[in-house]
């Protein structure tokens, strides 16, 4: 199904990550087919879930997105055969005045890095920013998850 993503992203202050490290979270594992950014290919494991994701070009904070369910073995294969770049993180759910925020702390090569995340009804909403969402990154590619697959850290600021 297509639908449209508009997200803003932040860094997470470095002061509120243990306390936000005690909320429950999940693991994933992406990988990429392409990191083009007029057509990134993500192949997601969460759980006994596994998701493959298209996105096009971000323009502002918004870009299309086509997400469908696939089996675990698919992706499982998908990274066995295609993949040689990808991101493990936790993901926490967190509600902030009704709206979820998705903190991800990242893991392996790309620990140290927190973002968060809020998915918007539109590009102009406002919304009141957590106590622990630091700097936004929205905008900076350094941070899109695609790009860190390739790249890693590559000296991005993590505060």
């Amino acid at each position: 199904m297509k639908t449209t993503e508009i997200e803003r992203k932040f860094l997470v202050l470095p002061e509120h990550r243990g306390a936000l490290a005690k909320e429950a979270g999940v693991y994933l594992r992406q990988g990429y087919l392409s990191t083009d950014p007029a057509k990134t290919i993500r192949i997601r494991i969460k759980d006994d879930q596994a998701f493959l994701t298209v996105k096009g070009l971000t323009i502002g904070i918004s870009r299309t997105e086509i997400e469908t369910a696939i089996t675990r073995i698919s992706a499982e294969a998908f990274f066995d055969a295609f993949i040689s770049n990808e991101v493990q993180k936790i993901r926490r759910n967190v509600i902030v005045d009704g709206k979820c925020w998705e903190v991800d702390e990242f893991l392996g090569r790309h620990q140290g890095l927190w973002l968060a995340e809020i998915e918007l009804d539109h590009a102009e909403e406002k919304v009141e920013l957590p106590v622990w969402a630091g700097r936004e990154v929205s905008a900076e590619k350094e941070y899109f998850n695609s790009y860190l697959a390739d790249h890693g850290l590559n000296g991005i600021a993590l505060v």
